[in-house]
């Protein structure tokens, strides 16, 4: 495949120009932890080509990939579709010397036994290290707490001691670009306002990129020489304390706390009052564009020791002190909430910051009572086997109006003018839909070839209900494909926080491990429910009442949950949450899941209405 030259400009940002040395493109999407996630080198190629031929389309990843048929990238507004999520796309550059630009991909194994390709900043660290010949590479300055042996060829958890497998591939090389490196290829901006984008994941990333910037620009690590250490290597007591794995972090005069590795007191208040807080939510702070050199060695620096952690040669020093003044200290005891505060020249002080609290104290049956208005404390769901459903076309034609006279604009699903032929004609066969039919749908009049409906359709979960890739309007009833399980709810004779003038409402979700149904990704495959029973929390008032009786019908719906790979372990057949979110922190808010939150009840009604359930479509309870 020829790699892209000279590229057009987008947004009026010049994405390739002659003048500057050549660069690697690299396009990812963030996750909803604020971690970029590489597409792969065929997906890159052709999202290059259409930012080529066009700059302002958007690009179908189905045409190139099968498996990402539901996805549509929008080279105007940098973000990636589906049908219910909408996550922020970035274009970004490394040196042709580097992993991507020699097509070489480190994975790690996950627990199913298949491939899991690093992060880009990862793998590029990786391949230098291995490349210089060096015994193991050690992560933590990268945020990760783990160990990579090459003599083995295994990835050992500092912490827990657990081994994985990981490999080295090669594959298809990286595009090539030529030009300067435009300022804002990574950050959408909306309608050519030049206005940030204002999604929840761009805003909460944006919010620490010039401090993440600052500080991962001022690293490079330098792996030691001599033998790696012993497998696997005992966990430092210092980086988490008893008590102390998931402390907490205040930033004096800012908004909120953020779990860190310890707990860090700024001395000294952030005047814009925006604070970092929620810095969970970036985990491994993934380096930003033009990064890409964090394994190379620089100048050893050796710090003194500290009386909590002994700093090893290589890793860069922090100023930041514990509480009897001595340091400076190991960045694993700081965590990134310390290390992005330094970045900004705030002064820092550990502390022992106190543990979230998940939990109500105990309460007696006797003081559990009903939620008024809603009958029954309890809804289980079995499990429900795929129904005999009428055809696709069937489906489709429910919903849509044939279009006579199609406008010369794009069908937005293949990416094809719809005056010509859908670009699913011939990799499809249906009777009787041509591939130049077009179609209207009745409630938001979008206009799509019908055989690119009918292909997205076989594509999603077949339950007679169809989305507009476009605005997301849902037509039918929208059910999810969420295991069976049991949903528990109840009032406590607690307050929450923020809510003092109400007692709470306890929900109880409880899904056992099982065998994957034929709708799941892996028919037959034994899955797990890690975590449960989970509890979640509501304010017992009007509103409150309001989010549990659309809660029981996205249960109902199956909605709530869905079996994947968890975003924060890795772990793939798992039982995950399903885009509606959930609070399970009762009496603070430290990790970002409890209370106060006063938008929370709006937002989670917000979720619920994108998932096609609506207190106006729902039976009373």
């Amino acid at each position: 495949m020829s790699r892209p030259g000279v590229l057009l400009p987008v947004n009026g940002h010049n994405f390739g120009s002659q003048g500057g040395p050549p660069r690697v493109v690299v396009w990812e999407w963030l996750n909803e932890h604020g971690r970029w996630r590489p597409y792969t080198a065929t997906v890159c190629h052709h999202i290059e080509n259409a930012l080529r031929e066009d700059g302002r389309g958007r690009v179908a990843l189905g045409q190139v990939d099968a498996q990402l048929t539901p996805y549509v990238i929008d080279l105007q507004t940098m973000h990636q579709y589906r049908q219910d999520t909408v996550r922020p796309v970035r274009r970004n550059f490394f040196e042709p010397s580097s992993a991507p630009g020699k097509g070489i991909v480190w994975e790690w194994e996950n627990d199913a036994g298949s491939w899991t390709p690093y992060d880009t900043e990862i793998c590029i660290a990786i391949q230098n290290a291995y490349e210089k010949q060096h015994p193991y590479l050690d992560l933590t300055t990268l945020g990760f707490c783990y160990l990579v042996h090459f003599h083995s060829m295994c990835q050992v958890n500092r912490q827990t001691h657990r081994k994985r497998r990981l490999r080295r591939r090669m594959d298809l090389a990286y595009p090539l670009t030529m030009g300067s490196i435009p300022k804002s290829q990574s950050w959408p901006v909306g309608s050519g306002s030049g206005l940030p984008c204002s999604c929840p994941q761009c805003l909460l990333v944006n919010s620490t990129r010039a401090a993440s910037n600052a500080i991962l620009a001022s690293q490079r690590i330098k792996v030691p020489p001599g033998p790696p250490p012993a497998l696997p290597p005992p966990p430092p007591p210092s980086i988490h304390p008893p008590g102390l794995r998931q402390s907490n972090t205040y930033s004096g005069g800012a908004a909120g706390w953020g779990r860190t590795g310890e707990g860090v007191r700024s001395t000294g208040g952030i005047r814009n009052g925006s604070g970092f807080s929620r810095s969970q939510s970036v985990p491994g702070a993934a380096p930003y564009p033009g990064q890409n050199n964090l394994n190379r060695p620089g100048e050893q620096r050796t710090s003194g020791s500290s009386s909590r952690a002994s700093i090893p040669p290589g890793v860069p020093a922090l100023p930041v002190k514990n509480l009897n003044g001595s340091g400076p200290v190991h960045p694993a005891l700081a965590g990134m909430t310390g290390i992005l505060m330094c970045a900004a020249g705030l002064p820092v002080c550990l502390t022992r910051a106190p543990k979230p609290i998940l939990h109500p104290p105990p309460v007696s049956k006797e003081d559990i009572k009903p939620v008024s208005g809603i009958s029954g404390i309890c809804r289980k769901t079995k499990k429900k086997h795929l129904k005999k459903s009428k055809n696709p076309e069937e489906v489709v034609r429910r919903y849509i109006q044939k279009v006579k006279s199609p406008p010369d604009e794009d069908c937005t699903i293949c990416m094809e003018r719809l005056v010509t032929a859908s670009g699913y004609d011939g990799v499809l066969s249906h009777r009787g839909i041509r591939g130049e039919l077009v179609g209207k749908l009745g409630k938001c009049n979008h206009m799509y070839h019908v055989l690119c409906l009918v292909a997205m359709y076989n594509n999603g979960n077949k339950d007679g209900s169809l989305q507009c890739p476009t605005c997301k309007a849902i037509y039918g009833e929208k059910t999810g494909t969420q295991p069976p399980g049991k949903m528990e709810f109840h009032v406590i004779p607690h307050s929450l926080p923020g809510y003092p003038d109400c007692k709470t409402i306890r929900i109880v979700y409880d899904i056992p491990s099982g065998m994957q149904g034929p709708e799941h990704p892996n028919p037959g495959k034994k899955f797990t429910a890690r975590g449960f029973p989970r509890h979640c929390y509501l304010p017992d008032n009007d509103k409150g009442r309001k989010v549990l009786r659309l809660l029981l019908a996205a249960w109902e719906r199956r909605l709530i949950f869905a079996i994947g790979t968890s975003s924060t372990t890795g772990e793939s057949n798992t039982v995950v949450w399903n885009e509606i979110h959930h609070k399970t922190e009762f009496g603070s808010n430290l990790t970002g899941h409890g209370y106060p939150d006063p938008n929370y009840l709006d937002n989670v009604l917000a979720e619920l209405h994108r998932q096609g359930v609506m207190e106006e479509r729902c039976l009373p309870y």
